[in-house]
């Protein structure tokens, strides 16, 4: 059964960082793979999507200069590397995976072919 399993969430003081992964129980070699948040209460949200072999990658505003989105395809592991993080940052973060960069650069999360099930990120002093 071909799954995404987010990890890497937990609580964390304003300021600080995190590091999550999704890994994926199948080769991500040809997928576009993006990061997605829903906060209490809100629609999810768009963070970041990187390409298959990694040579593009957007990043929502709220998140430039903050995040960095990185994969290592040998792994079948893609990450975030969340920095400064405040909390308006608080949801849960869902990784899906797509064949086509399209839907991933367009944050269309509800095209996307794989999802995982998320990890909670609290920032809060």
């Amino acid at each position: 059964q071909s799954q995404l399993v987010e990890s890497g969430g937990g609580l964390v003081q304003p300021g600080g960082s995190l590091r999550l992964s999704c890994a994926a129980s199948f080769s991500l070699d040809f997928y576009a793979v993006g990061w997605f948040r829903q906060a209490p209460g809100k629609e999810h949200e768009g963070v970041s999507c990187i390409s298959d072999k990694g040579r593009d990658a957007t990043y929502a505003d709220f998140v430039k200069g903050r995040f960095t989105i990185s994969r290592d395809n040998a792994k079948r592991t893609v990450y975030l590397q969340m920095n400064n993080l405040k909390p308006e940052d608080t949801g849960v973060y869902y990784c899906a995976a797509d064949l086509t960069y399209y839907y991933c650069s367009g944050y269309n999360l509800d095209e996307m072919e794989y999802r995982g099930k998320g990890t909670l990120v609290t920032v809060s002093s």
